[in-house]
């Protein structure tokens, strides 16, 4: 094994940039130039209705990313995946970032296959193909076999670690340079957003780093039948080499795509989103580039979950465990319109400074995330959301962790998927019923001090209206009632005769209590409620459905 990287160090990588004038100043001037023609092309073409106009600029847009090579492909590959912020006509040109670049030569991939692996690749294997069937940002993907199976033989770009560290402190330094100049107000120094981009690209390029987080991941899915993630061959992998098993699947690309396989969208689109908040709110390890070049929908799985498999493990990222609990506390204070304990979620976070004064946020966090499960829940997705932060954040001090750069990344990228495969796709319907079900199930400590918040105030009261919400978001539609109202009625009934649950038992017997006198009245709506929930007929409907999903 002859490769060797450092990790990436924003002090260093500059200094050893400013070392060599020769190579830094071309650069600049050559990246500043293209993106001077590009934005003005933009400006003068981009609003023409002429198709062949359009065509030809969505084709320079591709040729000007690929150009600038690795760092500036896998910023054009988070613009691929929103439909709702780029034009489709320009999307579907941008979607070839993904797996469709322009290889590099097939002799150079022979010889570093030879150089990393000990022999030549026709000696290693039984067949190796004169040309790859994907080439992407990083490496170009080979089909290979062995023992009559098929391996996806990952060979990396010549040069690459030299591309990406001189391009990642360049975009550090133009992006710290040109930021006052910048339509954003994101209070952290866009630097240090960059330099989470930039240790982010440095691991992707360790193929061993990559094996592990591949392992990592599968571990934490083993349990789930719906997610696939392809075997690690060891012995033919390396630092600049990474083999796994070959997986025979459709990308998730488009809609029309699925449906010519048989496949159903939307139980893919559930698949993905779900995953991906277990990832978050579950693991604290996440898949950090979940793009559509990334995800292979395979056959099998029903028309509720389809089965799922994740590839290419090189931009991964972790949550804190604090991080991860603020984060379904802020979920549960936006169900509930709790502007006030919101606004501290985001200043636990980072989002907000300690000396900001948070009753001022009240007003405006309720014009922008207000009616988010009333009449607006059908107009509700990520890109409103954003689109009413970027203006809020004009006028109060909001500012964005460097931590959270990729965990917006992946989020924000992953619905731009769902929203490919369905346009009217709206995370929360499958978001908030997520967050109400582990409320109700997960019996750990953390969890359940989230949950004794929303079912009782703090005189003890029970706050039924906040118990009807989040059964009400969990059980609204007949889908959750089937297949979510047995674990539902379980974990409630284990927690509250458990060790764990006297805290519960305890609220609940001082709620009886009023004025020195036992009220029943909180009590009886209660009991009400969780009778017209968890009804005879709404539990035989579960069972059956449960029996029916197991046959």
């Amino acid at each position: 094994m002859k490769s060797s990287y450092s990790k990436y160090s924003a002090k260093d990588d500059l200094f050893w940039l400013i070392l060599r004038p020769w190579i830094f100043i071309p650069r600049v001037l050559y990246i500043l130039l293209t993106f001077t023609f590009l934005f003005l092309r933009i400006l003068f073409q981009g609003n023409s209705k002429n198709k062949n106009v359009q065509k030809n600029l969505s084709k320079y847009l591709f040729d000007v990313i690929t150009d600038l090579g690795p760092c500036f492909i896998k910023l054009g590959q988070a613009l691929s995946t929103r439909p709702d912020l780029v034009r489709q006509d320009w999307l579907t040109e941008l979607t070839n970032l993904q797996d469709n670049l322009p290889a590099f030569d097939h002799k150079i991939a022979l010889k570093i296959v030879e150089e990393e692996l000990g022999s030549p690749a026709n000696v290693l294997f039984e067949e190796f193909p004169d040309s790859p069937i994907a080439s992407a940002s990083l490496g170009q993907v080979y089909k290979a076999k062995i023992n009559n199976s098929y391996l996806a033989v990952k060979v990396q770009r010549p040069n690459l670690y030299f591309l990406i560290r001189r391009d990642v402190v360049i975009l550090r330094f133009l992006g710290t340079f040109l930021s006052p100049l910048l339509p954003l107000n994101i209070g952290v120094g866009i630097g240090e957003i960059i330099d989470e981009f930039g240790n982010a690209l440095f691991d992707e390029i360790d193929y061993q780093k990559e094996a592990e987080n591949a392992l990592k991941f599968a571990n934490l899915f083993k349990e789930n039948p719906n997610i696939f993630i392809p075997k690690i061959e060891k012995q033919f992998s390396s630092k600049r080499i990474i083999t796994t098993s070959w997986i025979d699947g459709v990308k998730l690309r488009d809609r029309a795509l699925l449906e010519e396989n048989n496949l159903i969208p939307a139980s893919f689109i559930k698949t993905c989103v779900i995953s991906g908040l277990q990832q978050l709110f579950e693991f604290g390890y996440f898949h950090a580039d979940p793009h559509p070049g990334n995800m292979f929908a395979l056959k099998g799985g029903n028309s509720d979950c389809g089965n799922l498999a994740y590839v290419d493990f090189g931009m991964m990222d972790t949550i804190t465990n604090s991080d991860r609990l603020t984060l379904i506390k802020a979920i549960v204070h936006i169900i509930n319109e709790e502007y006030y304990l919101l606004a501290k979620d985001f200043q636990k976070l980072g989002f907000l400074t300690k000396e900001q004064d948070l009753q001022k946020l009240v007003e405006p966090l309720k014009e922008v995330l207000g009616g988010s499960l009333g009449a607006e829940v059908g107009n509700f997705n990520l890109k409103n959301v954003t689109d009413k932060f970027s203006k809020l954040m004009y006028s109060y001090p909001f500012r964005v962790p460097s931590r959270f750069a990729l965990i917006i990344r992946a989020v924000v990228s992953q619905e731009g998927l769902a929203l490919r495969l369905d346009p009217e796709f709206k995370i929360l319907k499958i978001a908030y019923p997520y967050i109400a079900k582990k409320l109700l199930t997960d019996n750990s400590e953390e969890i359940l001090e989230i949950l004794l918040e929303v079912v009782f105030d703090k005189k003890g009261k029970i706050q039924i209206e906040k118990v009807e919400s989040l059964l009400n978001i969990l059980f609204k539609d007949s889908e959750n009632i089937n297949s979510d109202l047995i674990p539902v009625a379980n974990a409630g009934l284990k927690l509250f005769v458990s060790k764990k649950g006297s805290e519960v038992r305890k609220n609940l017997l001082l709620s009886l209590i009023k004025d020195e006198q036992l009220e029943f009245t909180d009590a009886k709506k209660l009991l009400a409620l969780i009778r017209d929930i968890f009804s005879p007929l709404n539990i035989a409907k579960s069972a059956v459905q449960n029996i029916i999903s197991t046959v």
